[in-house]
């Protein structure tokens, strides 16, 4: 708990007319999910949570890297050089900044076994992933559920942003169909820089605050395009939903339907494939320490464990999940991941 007062704390938000002292109280009694913790989510977490958002679900897979220091801005060196877990080393920077919220850390996947799980008790969830596998699960679980969702991506210079209410806006699946999920640049491929993230995660954030905070009526029901590099903003009024959409129309939700999970998912342009069991396990890390410290480098915290071997990096965590980092070949992956582990 903090020992900051609450009205001094908040007090420039609260002097704020559109907000005040009821929108505020709303904010601190809010629940808000944030899937994937790269750039994007790093920074709408870090407003959300000086804002005084009473309860932060942090969502992400992945291990802090270096080369996502020149744009994801709550992690350190040292978080990259340990490998920490997005999630773990977010949190902890968070709860520095704010001790007076409930944050919590989930250190997984977000697939069709957990999805509604995670994300049908908050009242919004911020998207921050890289890839539209996930958007169509928040999409569906927020349809199914009746929670808004604050959808941005960027690359490059460029990015899109929109806050989607059921009943109220088109889905996901309304504006794009089903088919965005390949084919599209990736910070990876094409690169991006940190002013058009932070730009688009602010806009988020922004859409977010007005719904915590009561203020519908000031939603703007538009999707945000701009290119930072060449000074171009665009502002898309949105409509309602689609009769005939599949998703929020028919309320056929395809992606929770999806049954198993996939065996191994590759990370773009990292070199790096994860590998999962179909159901999650409880492995004791100390004990695959032990076992594989005759055959390489080994590093263990509560977390995860990292092991280093002929010129291929494996990072495991308890419920099994594993990345298996210097190769882009899933067949090779997990028979590595099958060789050190056990498959």
């Amino acid at each position: 708990m903090t020992d900051f007062d609450f009205k001094d704390r908040y007090s420039r938000q609260i002097r704020f007319r559109h907000i005040g002292e009821t929108g505020q109280a709303r904010i601190s009694k809010s629940r808000v999910a944030v899937v994937g913790l790269g750039a994007l989510g790093t920074a709408s977490a870090a407003q959300l949570a000086r804002a005084g958002v009473g309860y932060l679900r942090l969502i992400d897979r992945d291990v802090v890297e270096p080369s996502n220091l020149q744009r994801q801005l709550l992690y350190t060196e040292k978080d990259a050089r340990n490998a920490t877990p997005k999630a773990i080393a977010a949190r902890d920077a968070l709860a520095a900044a704010n001790s007076g919220i409930t944050i919590e850390a989930v250190v997984d996947d977000l697939d069709a076994s957990n999805a509604e799980q995670l994300l049908a008790d908050v009242d919004v969830v911020i998207d921050g992933s890289d890839n539209f596998e996930v958007r169509y699960l928040i999409n569906e679980v927020a349809v199914k559920h009746n929670i808004p969702w604050a959808y941005a991506g960027a690359v490059e210079a460029h990015g899109t942003s929109a806050f989607l209410r059921p009943g109220r806006t088109p889905c996901l699946v309304c504006l794009l169909g089903y088919g965005a999920r390949v084919g599209h640049d990736t910070c990876d491929t094409v690169g991006v820089i940190s002013p058009i993230v932070q730009w688009m995660a602010s806009y988020q954030v922004a859409e977010v605050l007005k719904y915590l905070a009561g203020r519908e009526d000031a939603l703007s029901n538009a999707i945000l395009q701009a290119d930072v590099w060449h000074t171009d903003v665009r502002l898309i009024r949105m409509g309602g939903p689609k009769p005939d959409c599949p998703c929020c129309g028919r309320r056929e939700f395809v992606a929770l339907s999806a049954g198993r999970r996939a065996l191994s998912v590759t990370f773009c342009g990292r070199q790096t494939i994860q590998v999962r069991p179909q159901e999650d396990v409880a492995l004791s890390l100390p004990a695959l320490a032990e076992r594989l410290r005759p055959l390489g480098t080994v590093r263990a915290s509560d977390a995860l464990l990292r092991f280093e071997t002929e010129g291929v990096a494996l990072t495991v965590f308890p419920n099994g999940r594993a990345l298996v980092h210097g190769t882009d070949d899933p067949a090779r992956a997990r028979s590595l991941y099958a060789q050190y582990i056990g498959m």
